[in-house]
């Protein structure tokens, strides 16, 4: 299963792309809005995390790419130190199917991944 994480804080996507991988998935990331949506298009992940706030497109525009534009159905988890209920509730209008509240466990995140890919789509 290959999954696109993006998130601009560098220490923090070396972490989860070490845990994802010691989890036994294929990790692709990305820093910035503009390369995560040439990201998605050249790989076809099967799962994206996404940052909300990161340079050039946010992670708010990276799920309305992947549900609007491309009409893809695959599990998008957004990552957010914001937690407010504005951004929670646009998130999930827009097609998001997390949010993850930082800092969070690793643990609770590879779960969360688990679940959502062992789920019909």
């Amino acid at each position: 299963m290959k999954i696109l994480v993006a998130e601009d804080d560098t220490m923090l996507l070396k972490t989860i792309e070490l845990k994802l991988k010691k989890e036994g998935y294929e990790v692709f990331t990305t820093a910035d809005g503009r390369e995560t949506q040439k990201e998605i298009l050249r790989i076809r992940p099967d799962m994206i995390i996404t940052d909300v706030m990161m340079p050039y497109a946010s992670g708010l525009e990276i799920v309305s790419m992947v549900r609007q534009k491309l009409n893809w159905k695959i599990p998008i988890i957004i990552l957010s130190s914001m937690e407010q209920e504005a951004v929670v509730m646009n998130a999930f209008g827009l097609g998001a199917d997390d949010y993850i509240t930082k800092p969070f466990s690793l643990n609770e995140l590879a779960i969360r991944v688990k679940r959502l890919l062992s789920r019909p789509r």
